[in-house]
């Protein structure tokens, strides 16, 4: 079973990545933390867009291959390689921060991969307001992320929404960050898999 994990920065995709993998005694794929891009990118977003986005769809690929080749009876995945193109480049191209050419660039790659990209058997898409976001930013303290624009947050959000209810075809199961504090309530993390104890009658409880 391959589920991947939603949601805008801070949302706390990393924190239920990990929790379902200890739950489920599965294996995980995470996020990139440590591209080489991201700090010049904060510091100059114009600069550096297309060398991040560029760089993570890369890095997705060679995540990608792996799951392919992957035998676990569980494969859980902090964040999407759709995130990458209709949420992130789109968003910079939007915003006036990826120049065209550039953006178009990056979509021709894109298509091309994504024939390579299983799709997950359920998405889980946490939702958070800014608020949330904001703190849970704060409290984890990546000295790259504490000057990041709470517009920009919102416009990930927007874009997360369309994605969410317009783009998106497959399974979904929506996350309230904002009332289900899965890290602090115990309840709310059983209730996740409860729901998603729905999509795979093998799952562990």
């Amino acid at each position: 079973m391959y589920v991947a994990i939603a949601g805008n920065i801070g949302s706390g995709k990393t924190t239920l990545t990990e929790m379902l993998t200890r739950r489920y005694g599965a294996k995980a794929y995470y996020e990139e933390t440590d591209n080489p891009y991201i700090g010049d990118f904060y510091n100059d977003m114009s600069r550096w867009a297309f060398h991040l986005q560029i760089s993570f769809l890369g890095s997705r690929i060679r995540q990608t291959l792996d799951m392919l080749a992957d035998g676990s009876d569980y494969i859980f995945q902090d964040r999407t390689i759709y995130e990458d193109a209709h949420i992130f480049a789109d968003n910079l191209h939007g915003m006036g921060l990826m120049a065209s050419r550039d953006f178009a660039t990056y979509m021709r790659i894109f298509d091309l991969t994504t024939n390579l990209v299983p799709q997950p058997d359920v998405l889980i898409y946490l939702r958070a307001s800014i608020p949330t976001l904001v703190a849970q930013i704060k409290r984890r303290g990546r000295e790259y992320e504490m000057n990041i624009d709470e517009n920009y947050l919102g416009r990930l959000n927007e874009k997360y929404e369309n994605w969410i209810d317009n783009i998106y075809k497959g399974e979904v199961l929506i996350v309230d960050k904002d009332v289900e504090d899965f890290v602090e309530d115990g309840a709310a993390f059983e209730s996740i898999c409860e729901r998603l104890a729905r999509y795979d009658k093998n799952a562990k409880r």
